[in-house]
C-alpha cells in the first residue's frame, strides 16, 4: 500500500506482503523483506488483539473507501470497495511497527496479527485465500464508543471519496470554480475536524488516520491534483497520478 504523501507507505513496483523468493525452499529465512514492505490489513480474527491492546489503535491506520489503490493480486488500480485498517509503517518506510530490524524478529510476534500467520514468502496461496475475507472496519472496534463513531459517521459524511470523486471528475470535464472550491471545502474541513478532534478531546494525534484515514490533502493526490494555498484560500492543481499499491 502506498502512501500518497510519499511518507511510510511509498509508491512501488514491489508487492508488499506478497514477495517471491527466487529459490525453492519451505522455510522462513527472517531476512525481515515481508516485514519491511508494510503492516498487514487486520481481519475479523484479530479483533481480539486489538481490545487486549496487543495492537493499539494508535498503531493503525485506515484507508478509506474509494480510495484508489494498486491491488497486488489482481493487478490493477482499483477504487476500495471497502474499508480496510492496518498496521502502520515506522517513520519514512514501508517497515512495519512492529518490526525490529535490529533482531530481523516481529515484537508481537506470539500475538501478530492473521495475514501474518498465513504469510510464507516461498508460497503465498494462503495468504491469497483470506486476503479479502472478513476484513476489520472501523465500525467493528469502536461502533459502540458513541462520541468516537458519530465523529467518523460526519467525517464520512462530508469527505467521502465517493463525493470528491464525482466533483473532481466533473472539473476534469468542464473545470468550474465552484466546483474546485467545493473540493477545497472538504479537503479544509478535514484538516479542521482532526485538528479540533485533538484539541477538544486531548486525545493523541496518532488516532487520527485510525479515525479518519490519511488527510485529504495528501490521498488526493490519488487524483492528480495537488493543494497549495494562496493567500488565506487553499488551491487546486492538477498533474498526472502513477496509482498507489495495495
Amino acid at each position: 500500500m502506498t502512501d500518497a504523501s510519499g511518507k511510510p507507505l511509498k509508491t512501488s513496483a514491489a508487492q508488499p506482503g506478497l514477495h517471491k523468493d527466487s529459490g525453492d525452499r519451505n522455510g522462513c529465512r527472517r531476512c525481515g523483506t515481508c516485514c519491511r514492505k508494510g503492516g498487514p490489513a487486520l481481519h475479523m480474527a484479530d479483533i481480539a488483539l486489538v481490545k487486549t491492546g496487543a495492537i493499539a489503535l494508535d498503531s493503525l491506520f485506515t484507508i478509506r473507501a474509494g480510495e484508489r489503490v494498486h491491488d497486488n493480486v489482481c493487478g490493477r488500480v482499483v477504487p476500495l470497495k471497502t474499508e480496510i485498517v492496518k498496521i502502520r509503517g515506522r517513520a519514512n518506510s514501508w517497515s512495519c511497527l512492529f518490526y525490529d530490524s535490529s533482531t530481523c524478529g516481529c515484537r508481537i510476534y506470539d500475538q501478530r496479527p492473521l495475514e501474518c500467520r498465513a504469510l510464507a514468502c516461498w508460497n503465498t496461496s494462503e495468504l491469497v485465500h483470506i486476503y479479502k475475507r472478513h476484513r476489520i472496519t472501523r465500525k467493528d472496534l469502536i461502533g459502540n464508543i458513541r462520541d468516537l463513531w458519530d465523529l467518523v459517521q460526519t467525517h464520512e459524511s462530508r469527505c467521502a471519496y465517493e463525493k470528491l470523486s464525482g466533483l473532481i471528475s466533473q472539473i476534469k470535464t468542464a473545470p468550474d470554480q465552484y466546483l474546485a472550491d467545493a473540493v477545497c471545502e472538504c479537503i479544509a474541513y478535514d484538516r479542521h475536524l482532526r485538528e479540533l478532534t485533538v484539541e477538544k478531546s486531548g486525545m493523541t494525534p496518532g488516532l487520527l488516520d485510525f479515525l479518519f484515514g490519511r488527510p485529504l490533502q495528501e490521498t488526493v493526490s490519488m487524483y492528480g491534483i495537488t493543494v497549495f494555498k494562496s493567500g488565506s484560500r487553499l488551491q487546486l492543481r492538477f498533474k498526472s497520478w502513477q496509482g498507489e499499491s495495495l
